[in-house]
């Protein structure tokens, strides 16, 4: 096939990566402000280059970056591609995610991954969990804010704190974890502030934590090797939760976090009970093709969905620790088979021929 690879690049990788340049040692207490955040879900050139590479193993490659041109590009593309492979993230507005995947549909060009309305309900952290809970899927009980008047008066701690409209971890501190009132406030008022947007307050799980996995479609779906992430493993004094400072400050490719397992180590029942609510949120939000769904364990020992990311980090390296890519190769595939899969996943749900062009 001939495939347009589709993509955001953030525009000096090396100065992005020198801005987010962390002590020589993780700190011992929370740091004071943090990288700027903006661009944390676009991709470097060097996952570019990795994505490009994998394609062209098997097809005729296009580059398209997701700029202001690519309306543009893609409408003279249109009739002469079979389908886009889409890592688009954007970066303004609510439907963000989805504007992308819009614009190829009003063009006719199918494309790989969730449409426009997938990914702006994954993305609303409060419209997903209102979904789930529609369908009956385990999520933590929620609140969402717009101002300090509208915490509820009778909470239980401790409490998650996010902005209702980010990925990445984006806005997701080791401060998120509050433990009072006072914290509460402290944090919504800071999300408030600075991401212009509803915070999410979220019943905080105390057990276990785990990301998943999901390629294919329907009958074809399948979870790959489920990951779990070790708390234990952060800096002391820090809270047990996959912070922003987890995944970009401290984790750094030159002295990766042993933070995750691969296998998990799990029994048989607690496997099955993972992977099938898994499918079901998949399903309830209209998922396709591949998705990463991130779990916690209730008191009871029982799995809740924390949210989807229809649209999964994939960084290359495996000293990078990006948990799509580990789940893959715990299943035996490679960064290049795993990128194939997906396109698989689309030519079989949208009637094409998968094979080389």
């Amino acid at each position: 096939m001939h495939i347009a690879f589709a993509f955001n690049l953030k525009e000096d990788s090396a100065c992005v990566e020198d801005a987010a340049e962390p002590p020589s040692e993780p700190p011992s207490e929370p740091p004071g402000p943090l990288p700027d955040d903006r661009y944390a879900e676009w991709d470097d050139i060097h996952t570019v280059r990795a994505v490009e590479r994998a394609l062209a193993s098997r097809h005729q490659v296009t580059l398209v970056e997701a700029d202001l041109d690519a309306f543009a590009a893609f409408r003279r593309l249109r009739g002469n591609i079979d389908l886009v492979f889409n890592i688009v993230e954007g970066l303004h507005g609510a439907s963000r995610e989805g504007q992308l995947p819009a614009l190829l549909d009003m063009l006719e060009i199918p494309y790989t991954g969730s449409d426009p309305l997938t990914l702006g309900l994954c993305l609303d952290k409060r419209r997903t969990k209102e979904i789930l809970r529609y369908n009956g899927v385990p999520t933590p009980r929620f609140w969402t804010v717009t101002s300090l008047d509208q915490i509820p008066r009778r909470l239980r701690f401790p409490l998650m704190v996010k902005p209702t409209l980010e990925g990445s971890s984006k806005g997701v501190t080791d401060r998120s974890l509050v433990k009072n009132r006072r914290e509460l406030r402290s944090q919504v008022a800071w999300v408030l502030d600075t991401y212009r947007q509803p915070a999410l307050i979220e019943e905080f799980l105390p057990g276990r934590e785990f990301t998943v996995a999901m390629l294919g479609n329907s009958a074809d779906l399948r979870a790959l090797p489920i990951v779990e992430i070790n708390f234990a493993t952060l800096p002391d004094g820090v809270n047990p939760i996959y912070s922003y400072e987890a995944k970009w400050v401290w984790d750094r490719e030159e002295d990766p976090l042993q933070i995750f397992t691969c296998p998990a180590k799990l029994d048989a029942a607690l496997q099955d009970e993972i992977e099938s609510v898994c499918k079901q949120a998949f399903l309830a939000l209209g998922c396709r093709d591949w998705c990463r769904i991130d779990v916690r364990l209730d008191a009871a020992g029982h799995p809740q969905i924390i949210e989807l990311n229809p649209l999964p980090g994939i960084l290359p390296r495996p000293e990078q620790n990006s948990c799509f890519p580990k789940a893959a190769r715990a299943a035996g595939l490679s960064y290049e088979a795993m990128l194939l899969a997906v396109v698989e996943a689309a030519a079989r749900r949208l009637g094409l021929d998968g094979g080389p062009a």
